[in-house]
């Protein structure tokens, strides 16, 4: 049988005050009943709770070594200066339970804490593959406030599919802008049904739901890579470009199509290139004057590059507008199409090879052979149907404010107007970044 007992419960019922002989014996006695002694128990867990202070542990473990006892296992959180600690202990040789506990509950009560233990039936499993689940995850909640209702709705959806929570933890340093939980189950679960289930819940509530796998790899990319129009920079430079020789909404119209899907890529960039013959040199050097970075973008690689990421740019737009951003950012690598110049003027042509889907993934690929990295290391992040393959190519494909077709298909979804919030789906905290300043 299971039993809980606290340090109130003990002192009234037990000793009937804070004095006690050292070898009292005692029964445990829960709400009257009288339950016996406790021999047959094999391990115990002792929960602590109340004001953090320094040497709690200390202190407990102390006791706990003193009798010659060993641990199992260990966790504690604080939450705004509220400690609560637990410690699975089994005791071993002569060691008798009564004068542990009793140590125990009374080391507690002069730190000003409260203790609960449970009696286990049994020691805990100490191999990882007698308790090691089948499927982990990571599920994380990001939006200006996380509400009440999106932990309660997502949670409940987690405990239909037979998923346990096993840690909930505030990545968001100043407000409660972002919660990560790990998750997981023994059963067999289509982490693509899940994922939808959440997105619908993310859809609804107006928030963003990530769903990854649990593993080294989460916690260990060595590669950003970013698409740039409407991901790295906020605007579409070819509209830009477009802009600036008078012909934009021709290129705008040709350049959502191509977006969307629906007109091939190939294509599409050729059709809008022919609309820029006659562009200058110094028109483009305008253009890059007035283009603005996206959000979060400068502080975003300054923390990868930091923690020694590698960062690149691949885009289906141009060189020359990549080429400033990879100095001014300090990226490792950029990539994009070269449009041709004759004599400072724009002929209406682009050089091979044209920087499509299929490309983007090929030097998504060739960097991360070059730098010895496994694709499973590698984040991709972009918005259209030309990063498609390359978000899928990477560990993590993360769709940034993203068109339809391409949050559906990508590996996760944000829709946060600050790239800084991608740190939080690399396992990092508010704490942690902080920590970089």
């Amino acid at each position: 049988m299971n039993v809980f007992l606290s340090w109130s419960i003990f002192r009234d019922r037990c000793i009937g005050g804070w004095a006690y002989p050292r070898r009292f014996p005692f029964s445990i006695l829960v709400s009257g009943l009288n339950l016996g002694p406790v021999s047959s128990a094999r391990s115990i867990l002792i929960t602590v709770s109340g004001k953090d202070t320094p040497g709690i542990t200390s202190a407990l473990t102390e006791i706990l070594a003193q009798h010659s006892l060993t641990i199992l296992d260990i966790a504690q959180v604080v939450i705004h200066g509220l400690l609560s600690l637990s410690i699975v202990f089994e005791l071993s040789g002569q060691a008798e339970r009564e004068p542990v506990l009793k140590d125990l509950l009374f080391k507690a009560s002069e730190l000003g804490l409260k203790m609960d233990f449970k009696i286990l039936s049994a020691a805990p499993a100490t191999e990882p593959s007698a308790y090691a689940p089948l499927h982990r995850y990571a599920v994380t909640l990001i939006a200006t406030t996380v509400p009440a209702v999106a932990l309660h709705q997502v949670t409940r959806l987690l405990a239909d599919k037979k998923l346990n929570i096993d840690k909930i933890e505030r990545l968001s340093e100043s407000s409660f802008g972002c919660v990560e939980m790990i998750v997981s189950t023994d059963q067999d679960l289509d982490p693509l049904l899940l994922k939808k289930d959440l997105l619908a819940i993310a859809r609804e509530l107006d928030i963003d739901v990530a769903l990854q796998e649990e593993g080294l790899y989460r916690r260990a990319k060595r590669l950003v890579v970013l698409d740039m129009d409407s991901t790295l920079i906020q605007n579409e430079v070819i509209d830009e470009f477009a802009r600036e020789k008078g012909v934009f909404e021709e290129v705008a119209a040709v350049t959502e199509a191509a977006m969307q899907g629906g007109v091939p890529f190939d294509e599409a960039l050729q059709r809008r290139v022919e609309k820029l013959k006659g562009l200058t040199e110094s028109e483009v050097a305008n253009v890059i004057a007035r283009i603005e970075l996206t959000p979060g973008a400068e502080e975003l690689l300054s923390i990868l590059r930091h923690l020694g990421y590698k960062t690149a740019v691949i885009s289906g737009g141009f060189s020359k507008v990549t080429d400033h951003f990879k100095k001014l950012l300090k990226l490792d690598y950029a990539f994009a199409n070269e449009l041709e110049f004759q004599n400072g003027v724009a002929t209406g042509q682009v050089h091979s090879p044209i920087v499509n889907a299929s490309r983007k993934a090929e030097l998504l690929e060739e960097i991360a052979r070059s730098e010895g990295i496994d694709l499973d290391q590698v984040v991709a992040i972009g918005d259209g149907a030309n990063d498609l393959l390359m978000l899928e190519r990477a560990g993590l494909g993360i769709a940034f404010n993203a068109k339809a077709v391409v949050r559906e298909q990508a590996d996760t979804a944000i829709n946060q107007k600050n790239l800084k919030t991608v740190l939080y789906l690399l396992g990092l905290s508010g704490r942690d970044l902080s920590d970089l300043h």
